[in-house]
């Protein structure tokens, strides 16, 4: 497997462990352990850097959604978080949190990878939140 998509099964992956946080109202630790340890689709586990990398990205979210979910509701109008679909929610959510941790991925790449996520209907919605958002955090950095 490539890099480039290795990066993104891992995205996946962290996508997955945070529904089931959300959804199963599991500690993000038990939905992470649950999906590589019962759930993994491919027949090989998964290598421990895709695993590393998924774990730590849905853990981030997790953690920086007190810094996330405000960004989300001053971006979109007259739309809380929590009243938006899941997998919309969660596709924002783990994009911004990959924008904050780690600024060497391009923030394109980052969008472009959430989009592969979203379904026909969301794209639009989704670039628009995320570039705005984007647009955001370059302007709180004096950039």
């Amino acid at each position: 497997m490539r890099p480039k998509d290795r990066r993104h099964r891992a995205r996946e992956a962290a996508l997955q462990i945070l529904y089931h946080w959300e959804i199963g109202g599991n500690d993000i630790d038990r939905a992470a352990d649950t999906l590589f340890s019962q759930q993994w689709a491919d027949a090989d586990p998964p290598a421990e850097d895709l695993r590393a990398f998924a774990a730590g990205l849905a853990h981030h979210t997790v953690e920086r959604l007190d810094a996330i979910d405000p960004l989300i509701a001053a971006t979109a109008e007259r739309w809380r978080p929590e009243r938006m679909a899941v997998l919309d929610r969660l596709i924002l959510r783990m994009a911004i949190s990959e924008l904050l941790r780690d600024p060497e991925t391009p923030a394109a790449v980052v969008i472009n990878e959430a989009l592969t996520f979203s379904s026909e209907e969301s794209v639009r919605f989704i670039n628009g939140m995320l570039d705005a958002i984007r647009k955001k955090l370059i302007n709180d950095e004096g950039h």
